[in-house]
């Protein structure tokens, strides 16, 4: 029996709750995650689940024997880390999450770059607005850009991204311009579906302002919100990520130079461990740089090994 293969395929079933689960994340089938896990009872000698039709639940015992297989793997990974960061290889399987539109235009390229970079490594990139649970579902590396840190993350602040109003041409002059931020009362404002309330706040310079906008429109992704804008739907509160190439080419424009909305932070999430892959820390290290680079985005003074922030600002 492979011993360490074994302990994985346990771990990653007891994580993910499900024998399928467990089988899609190793790359193989269910009937071989069930003969692993069978083989390593019958060499442990004990019933690390109890099986029913509800699905999987550890024993006692197979609670122990979780906590002692992960510190075993902790260290042999950390064993093979220390070996290839000898060598300077970079190899195996790196898990990254990033919310849908940050994803494909921006993190997308710096994977693509990564992998030209590393060919001993492989990435799936999984794009999902929602707060995945990143030990649950075997994620290394999580971009985040709102929302309350959950507590089994370590993160680091990677850019500030400036936010500001901007709308179509078209609209501009269908409905007229803005010419204070009281007059956005009577325009149509597309707002993310997750942002509460009936105002928005504004600020230029020392001065700050809680304008009420009339959300007919409210939309899940930003991407989206993108698009939507260009359609001529309203006026919104974009990143400059989000739409910088479109107030380029006069696609949009700025709506109120001068007033912004509350910075956009961005942060990348590891969970916490004793530890981190070569990969992992190449990979972390690679795209603070491609950010950077990018021009857009502020990024923030490298900190003194992983610092978790208490909150990281809204999503749009």
């Amino acid at each position: 029996m492979d011993t360490l293969r074994a302990m994985r395929t346990f771990v990653r079933t007891l994580e993910l709750g499900s024998l399928s689960a467990a089988a899609r994340e190793l790359g193989t089938t269910q009937p071989t995650v069930s003969k692993l896990l069978a083989q390593l009872e019958q060499h442990l000698a004990v019933r690390l689940f109890q099986r029913s039709t509800r699905g999987l639940s550890p024993t006692d015992q197979g609670r122990q024997f979780y906590l002692d297989a992960k510190l075993v793997l902790d260290g042999f990974d950390a064993a093979v880390g220390t070996v290839q960061g000898m060598t300077g290889q970079v190899s195996g399987l790196l898990r990254i999450n990033a919310p849908v539109g940050l994803g494909q235009l921006r993190i997308n390229a710096v994977v693509g770059r990564f992998l030209a970079a590393h060919p001993a490594v492989e990435i799936e990139l999984v794009l999902d607005d929602r707060y995945i649970d990143m030990v649950a579902e075997g994620v290394d590396i999580a971009f985040r850009l709102g929302g309350p840190l959950p507590p089994d993350v370590t993160g680091r602040h990677l850019a500030t991204i400036p936010r500001f109003l901007a709308a179509s041409p078209t609209y501009l002059q269908q409905r007229g311009e803005p010419e204070q931020p009281s007059d956005l009362t009577g325009h149509d404002f597309v707002r993310f579906a997750w942002t509460p309330g009936t105002t928005i706040d504004l600020h230029r310079g020392d001065e700050a302002l809680q304008v009420p906008v009339r959300s007919r429109y409210r939309v899940n992704n930003a991407l989206a919100i993108r698009e939507a804008l260009v359609l001529d739907s309203g006026i919104a509160i974009c990143p400059d990520w989000l739409i910088h190439d479109l107030l380029s080419s006069g696609a949009l424009v700025q709506v109120l130079p001068g007033w912004m909305a509350r910075s956009q932070d961005l942060y990348v999430l590891t969970p916490s461990r004793h530890y981190q892959p070569l990969r992992v820390k190449t990979f972390i290290d690679f795209a603070v740089d491609q950010f950077s680079r990018m021009g857009r985005f502020h990024v923030a003074a490298p900190a003194h090994g992983d610092q978790t922030p208490p909150t990281i600002a809204d999503l749009s």
